[in-house]
């Protein structure tokens, strides 16, 4: 045994004990029987934290004398189970010592295992006395990654995430993915935890062996959107949005590459996540914004710097890189200069500058995961039009397709001399390869754009292609309606 500075529950130092033979060895404290009386009761409290051996362990503070017969006894004052990493309490505030024990010794021992354990904060006090501390483990549900009391599509994220990097925030949440009770938090795990939030099980199979597969590639697009259908909220979380002191944020850069779609130089915004390394690879998000605008709106008005950030921070979202381009795209005209046919066809065209000029330039100069389950394409209003346009008619190249208020014209409406329609509605469908996730946000204040948004969620319906439908009841054609959809979208998709 000796004091170790590596880890306390109080202070500087704990106790480490070590190079154990049998779970029964452990630190040993004698008590003073002048002090503590035979038949009395006392309060005791010992706290105790391992790092070594396996996800949980079980102690024990026992007491240690001899009798009346002069036999050596061993009675339990407290026990608890330990998260590896985590401090526990072993507390009994109504312990009464056996009248006729004397030689009374107190120590910690393990149930079975001889792992290394830390002893900190080891007190006696009159009965009844509380003696705070470090209290038990967390209870553990299996599947409940978050500990919010409910097991869904958040869990499933997190469950993912975690086998994928091959470890978890915390021994707690590695407990809880494994609800197999193998022991070991793998993509058998992931698979259950899947099906159960998708409804198709109503309970963990344990030890069950499934062929491992890669869980993002298994899934289907149903079960995908069946998965982010349960983690939709109508309005982004307090604070979502907000810079928060501790957490890292993006870099959002403008750049310039040469679309020999415009014959010329033009803008983009590129946001690198936080701690962006060329050694690591990230799936690409395109976000497109609306009519009159340009590079710099979409990043502004969906807070979409810190509000990654922040999802980031918490596990929600994937590390990416964000492009913001400026999808007006004309060989003779620099900017929009009226509503009307011929500049709705400058928009519709920015489609060939992102397959020969953006795509490439952003591949080319950013470390960037590419293929279809690595990239994601969303947009408002126009943005939102042409997100939904690119996304369907590209989906051999966009696994993730979003639009935020998406305005009139892709297919035809009211005012055919406006638009005439990008697709028939008969041709309102992925061109190959069903995305993963396909969502529509509509506001129910938007006088802008008006049922535009729903029209195409029952289209596509109607057209057999499941889609999600987010309706912010409160939602304008602004930041309203675009930070609830970022919200979602951003913690859906690459998952």
């Amino acid at each position: 045994m000796l004091l170790s500075g590596r880890t306390s529950y109080e202070g500087a130092e704990s106790l480490l004990t070590m190079e154990r033979t049998a779970a029964w060895n452990g630190a040993a404290k004698p008590l003073d029987d002048a002090v503590f009386k035979p038949g009395t009761e006392y309060s005791f409290s010992a706290n105790v934290s391992y790092l070594d051996g396996g996800l949980t362990d079980t102690f024990y503070l026992k007491l240690q004398y001899t009798d009346a017969n002069g036999d050596t006894q061993y009675k339990q004052i407290a026990g608890a189970d330990a998260i590896n990493g985590q401090w526990v309490q072993l507390a009994n505030t109504n312990y009464k010592i056996p009248e006729d024990a004397t030689n009374m010794v107190l120590y910690v021992e393990t149930a079975e295992s001889t792992n290394n354990f830390y002893i900190d904060e080891v007190i006696g006090a009159v009965g009844g006395t509380v003696i705070a501390g470090a209290g038990e483990a967390p209870e553990i549900t299996a599947g409940d990654i978050n500990a919010d009391g409910v097991i869904n599509a958040f869990d499933a994220v997190l469950a993912r995430r975690g086998v994928k990097a091959g470890s978890f925030s915390s021994t707690a949440k590695q407990i809880a993915a494994d609800v197999n009770s193998n022991g070991e938090s793998d993509v058998n795990d992931v698979k259950q935890i899947q099906q159960f939030v998708a409804g198709k099980t109503t309970a963990f199979s344990v030890s069950e062996t499934v062929t491992p597969e890669n869980p993002t590639e298994s899934e289907d697009s149903d079960t995908y959107m069946s998965n982010v259908s349960n983690m939709m909220v109508e309005y982004a979380s307090a604070g979502a949005a907000d810079e928060k002191s501790g957490v890292e944020y993006g870099t959002l850069t403008k750049y310039q590459y040469y679309s020999t779609t415009r014959e010329r130089l033009t803008n983009v915004n590129v946001l690198l996540p936080p701690g962006y390394s060329e050694n690591e690879k990230y799936p690409v998000l395109y976000a497109l914004h609306g009519f009159w605008e340009n590079e710099d709106a979409l990043a502004k008005m969906g807070s979409v710097r810190t509000m990654l950030g922040n999802l980031i921070s918490t596990g929600e979202a994937e590390k990416m890189i964000v492009v913001f381009p400026y999808i007006y795209t004309s060989k003779t005209q620099e900017s929009c200069s009226g509503l009307d046919l011929a500049n709705s066809l400058n928009y519709d065209n920015f489609i060939n500058d992102l397959k020969a000029d953006l795509m490439p330039y952003i591949e080319s100069n950013f470390s960037v995961k590419t293929g279809r389950e690595n990239t994601a394409i969303t947009g408002f209003s126009m943005g939102g039009r042409e997100s939904l346009f690119i996304g369907l008619t590209l989906s051999d190249k966009f696994g993730f397709v979003g639009a935020a208020c998406p305005a009139p014209g892709l297919t035809p409406g009211a005012d055919l001399s406006l638009h005439p329609g990008q697709l028939q509605e008969s041709e309102l469908k992925p061109a190959g390869e069903m995305p993963k996730l396909i969502m529509i946000t509509g506001g129910g204040n938007d006088g802008v754009v008006g049922s535009n948004p729903s029209a195409y969620h029952n289209i596509l319906k109607n057209n057999g292609i499941t889609n999600l439908w987010h309706f912010v009841t409160t939602g304008s054609h602004d930041a309203s309606s675009v930070q609830p959809h970022f919200y979602n979208y951003l913690r859906a998709i690459f998952n």
